[in-house]
Order: C-alpha cells, then sequence, then structure tokens
C-alpha cells in the first residue's frame, strides 16, 4: 500500500548521485520515525543501523 501510494512521485535527484532509491528513503524515514527517532541525524543513525 506505501509503496502504490507513492508510485508516482517523481526523484529530483541528479541520477548518477543517488545512493539509495527514493522508496527507500521514505520507507526508512517512516520505520525511523515511528520508532522514535528524531532530526535528521536520527534518520541517519537509524539508517546505519539497519544496514549493519
Amino acid at each position: 500500500m506505501f509503496v502504490n501510494h507513492f508510485a508516482d512521485l517523481k526523484d529530483p535527484r541528479i541520477e548518477r548521485k543517488k545512493l539509495h532509491s527514493l522508496m527507500d528513503i521514505l520507507v526508512l524515514t517512516v520505520c525511523a520515525v515511528t520508532s522514535g527517532a528524531e532530526g535528521w541525524l536520527g534518520l541517519a543513525d537509524f539508517g546505519k543501523e539497519k544496514l549493519e
């Protein structure tokens, strides 16, 4: 459902500079915020923890 809702969202980033898909970033952000992450550093820390 989440993916379908945001499927038509355009990614404004430069193609060669993309490290992660926009959908991955959106899902990570929702998961981080619902887990209590606050601010950009909280999101980054959450993402780094999940990569490990």
